[in-house]
């Protein structure tokens, strides 16, 4: 059972009005992502039998400690893109959280020229998740600006676009920064690539106009939007998480996903993983829950300052979270919500709720908030 739950975890992830909202709204279920071929049903379809997943899966496991062990194995995470090319011997590893790129192989022969290749396709992997298949070491076809255009710079302080650029870096790289270590009984080759210092400032704006379209759309602020986005997925459209969530507001699409296609949307079925990956579909999606949050789930809580505090919650742990920090049963819960100011209500959610995380998330996301206002992010 455990390892049923490892395996499956590194699988998933007011003033508008309703025809307002679904006029701006198109689905497209054309998936392109290999993973979300083999493992997204489509609306409408039952779920893949837990068997083939489980190959899959275990396949994709197996090929990954095959040649890194079990030390050394690393896969796609909220705050890290990690994709294997090269027969599994060379992978691509962001910590965005450190602010590094780290390209490495493990190839046996000719390394160097393994690593170059492994280095190129890292600096031009397209801003494009769709495209991009986390669970395999299909190659990536390089269409579009990279997504790491201007959060790396090469050797020359320039933003890397084009292949001459990348491969004139990667060889700098090489012959000036290649460092050796040991993983399982074989040497590792790899190097660092610092990130340009507001590396995570540069990812959110290439989504302002994406938010603030949203925003618009449903009415929830700008900066809620980005406080959010800081704080599940640090702006790594690539973000996909233990809990079964995708993408830069990290939906789920069991729960948040399946509610804003059935109550906003007005469509059968749920969001698949490439769908999700869309930067766009993805702000929508998460924004549109928000509206839903607001306007049906916590439509009672009667202070506004109040609500926000409660969605916020409630979009990390859920609706029924939030109520229960206030009492067991429901009208009890909302009533003695609505008796509070909303310091107190505050001060309950970011101490009393059931779950640490989402005492922690409320903290983050009003301090991120505020960062925002500011001018920070």
């Amino acid at each position: 059972m455990k390892k049923r739950a490892l395996i499956l975890s590194l699988l998933l992830l007011s003033g508008c009005s309703r025809e307002f909202v679904e006029k701006f709204y198109d689905v497209d279920y054309t998936t392109t992502n290999r993973f979300a071929k083999n493992l997204a049903p489509l609306p409408g379809q039952f779920t893949k039998d837990a068997a083939a997943l489980d190959r899959l899966m275990n396949n994709f496991s197996g090929q990954v400690k095959r040649y890194w062990g079990d030390n050394d194995s690393l896969v796609a995470g909220k705050r890290q893109y990690v994709k294997y090319t090269d027969g599994y011997k060379s992978r691509a590893h962001v910590d965005f959280v450190r602010g590094v790129v780290i390209v490495e192989t493990v190839a046996t022969t000719e390394p160097e020229n393994h690593l170059k290749e492994a280095i190129t396709t890292t600096l031009l992997t397209p801003d494009n998740p769709g495209g991009v298949d986390l669970y395999s070491d299909s190659g990536i076809d390089f269409n579009g600006k990279p997504f790491l255009y201007g959060q790396v710079l090469d050797q020359d302080g320039k933003p890397i676009e084009w292949s001459w650029r990348a491969n004139q870096f990667a060889d700098y790289l090489i012959n000036n920064g290649l460092k050796k270590r040991k993983v399982r009984y074989q040497q590792a080759y790899y190097v660092e690539i610092p990130m340009v210092a507001d590396h995570a400032n540069k990812r959110s704006y290439k989504y302002a106009s994406i938010v603030r379209n949203a925003s618009r759309r449903y009415g929830i602020p700008e900066d809620l939007i980005y406080a959010i986005i800081k704080t599940e997925s640090s702006f790594n459209p690539y973000a996909v998480s233990h809990a079964n969530a995708y993408g830069l507001m990290q939906v789920v699409p069991n729960t948040a996903g399946a509610d804003v296609f059935k109550l906003v949307k007005n469509k059968s079925g749920k969001p698949s993983p490439e769908y999700l990956f869309d930067p766009a579909k993805n702000i929508d999606t998460g924004t549109a829950y928000f509206y839903i949050l607001r306007n049906r789930y916590l439509k009672e809580v009667r202070d506004p300052l109040s609500l926000h505090y409660s969605m916020i919650s409630a979009y990390n742990g859920g609706t029924g979270g939030v109520l229960k920090t206030f009492h067991r049963d429901r009208k009890r819960a909302m009533n003695d919500l609505n008796s509070l100011k909303p310091n107190q209500v505050y001060w309950a959610l970011t101490t009393k709720h059931p779950k640490a995380e989402a005492r922690r998330y409320l903290q983050k996301v009003t301090t991120f908030q505020k960062e925002f206002n500011q001018g920070k992010i």
